[in-house]
């Protein structure tokens, strides 16, 4: 009876007993920023072709076809990187993983600017995106296995933050290089190309994301799974109360326990062949990307021409979305903890369908002109306006918090094969909306707006079925709120210990 009560207290006596120190916030911070490396390097890898482009096309006499394919041909290295990190992370462990992600994204770097060939190039390519799939995987299961439940959601949220400040340095990054060198196609240092330049650069944030999986310290989650419970209990002594360690393990422990009394960890289920909580992950990653926020930033130059920009200043405009991007990420970690995850989902959801809608709108009254589209007044400016107000809507809602719940909702046993499925089908869904763009944009501006607003009001519908809330839970508590691959939820009553209510 005693244990029940206990475990019945509210969330204020538990949160006051068990606060962790201000030292210990700082450490959990850090280790958080340094594995959220791998965010950047995402980010960073994403964009930084958009300044080699035109540069790549004319130096190896691509077509457009060939030269489209080269750009997201990283998408599908991305995607085999995230399926197979789960598995390795499961089995090598978080830190040994990471490593193996940088070693990759630093050959892509120096391959790619030394690249000889179209072919050549996309090898490359391939390449650093199965070292970016495996640091997209491994970075949010890290987090969310080091953080405090009470802090998990803002620590989470860096992972989105490092992305959008890898593609604000890969364009900045781009834009200064050309101008350098006073152009792309130009020399710029040691007789390369100021594009080839553009992919050495990644060389440093690579080496800085391997020296870091050298020196942090394992997930204490995948060393309790291992059998290591003194080191596990170690560094758990350093990120929480020592009144609170011995809960935390105990809480880890039964977790394992019941996953192995259960069946084998895996992923295979009665819905299509996966568990439903896998299925959920999946169409989370999936909403993400099919609400077309990648167009924004690898196709954006052409809508800014569209609205009266000349090429300069589109790449202006560009980068200073990108800081956009940033700012209102950073706005999303500081409400997550404090509003929830469902109600920042879906207002996002709707501010994203009404802001794709307008654009949809806005390009019904477009005008060829030879072979360039324009927008007549006033719709070109309400386009451009549209488009900032979706990646705002994005960047505070869906684009962190995709990635808090991924590292949340998962039973501890598939955690990271899980992850890996879910990050997988975000790249395969990313390379779609990549791919597709140019012909469909061909094809109908105003239908392919229309669908991606089609998609954001379908994430709407999504959350308020399927998600439920999972603010201030700790992550074993969490994850059972998904056990039916969760309806509706008005929350949990209790917090901290047992089952919710």
């Amino acid at each position: 009876m005693s244990e029940q009560r206990s475990t019945a207290r509210t969330t204020t006596d538990d949160d006051t007993a068990h606060r962790p120190t201000a030292a210990m916030r700082r450490k959990v911070v850090g280790l958080a920023l340094a594995a959220a490396v791998g965010g950047f390097l995402f980010g960073f890898d994403s964009s930084v072709i958009n300044g080699a482009v035109d540069s790549i096309q004319h130096n190896f006499a691509l077509n457009a076809f060939v030269t489209g394919f080269i750009v997201a041909i990283a998408l599908l290295g991305c995607a085999v990187g995230a399926f197979i990190a789960g598995r390795l992370a499961d089995r090598w462990g978080r830190l040994r993983v990471m490593l193996v992600g940088a070693i990759l994204f630093l050959a892509s770097s120096i391959g790619a600017g030394l690249a000889f060939s179209a072919w050549d190039l996309g090898f490359w390519r391939v390449i650093g995106g199965l070292g970016i799939g495996i640091a997209s995987v491994v970075a949010p299961a890290y987090i969310a296995e080091i953080s405090p439940r009470q802090s998990r959601g803002r620590l989470a949220s860096l992972q989105q933050l490092a992305i959008t400040i890898g593609i604000f340095v890969a364009l900045l990054s781009d834009a200064l290089l050309a101008g350098i060198a006073g152009s792309a196609s130009k020399e710029l240092w040691l007789g390369l190309e100021a594009w080839r330049w553009m992919f050495l650069v990644g060389v440093i944030p690579s080496v800085v994301y391997g020296v870091l999986a050298l020196t942090l310290p394992e997930s204490p989650r995948y060393l309790l799974a291992s059998g290591r419970r003194d080191e596990a209990r170690r560094i758990f002594a350093t990120l929480v109360p020592e009144s609170d360690v011995d809960r935390q393990i105990g809480d880890i422990e039964n977790a394992i326990k019941e996953d192995k009394e259960g069946a084998k960890a895996t992923l295979a289920g009665n819905r299509l062949g996966l568990k439903p909580i896998v299925w959920i992950g999946i169409i989370l990653s999936v909403f993400q990307q099919f609400v077309g926020i990648n167009v924004i930033f690898y196709y954006s130059t052409t809508l800014w021409r569209a609205v009266g920009f000349t090429e300069q200043n589109s790449l202006l405009i560009t980068v200073i979305t990108s800081v956009t991007n940033v700012v209102v990420t950073i706005v999303a970690i500081l409400l997550v903890d404090r509003v929830g995850r469902r109600p920042i989902l879906l207002t996002g959801s709707v501010g994203m369908a009404l802001s794709l809608g307008v654009m949809a709108l806005s390009f019904a009254f477009a005008v060829k002109e030879n072979g360039a589209v324009t927008l007549p007044e006033p719709w070109g400016p309400i386009a451009l306006v549209a488009a900032n107000i979706f990646v705002v809507c994005f960047g505070a809602s869906w684009g962190p918090l995709v990635w808090v719940l991924l590292g949340e909702i998962f039973p501890s046993r598939i955690r990271g094969k899980a992850l890996g499925v879910a990050a997988a089908a975000q790249w395969i869904a990313n390379f779609l909306v990549t791919i597709s763009f140019p012909p469909m944009a061909d094809f109908s501006l105003p239908f392919t707006y229309g669908m991606y607003a089609v998609f954001a009001a379908l994430s709407f519908f999504f959350v308020f079925f399927k998600i439920p809330e999972t603010n201030g839970m700790a992550l074993e508590q969490a994850e059972t709120l998904f056990k039916n691959a969760g309806g509706r939820s008005r929350g949990p009553q209790v917090r901290s210990g047992g089952e919710s209510a």
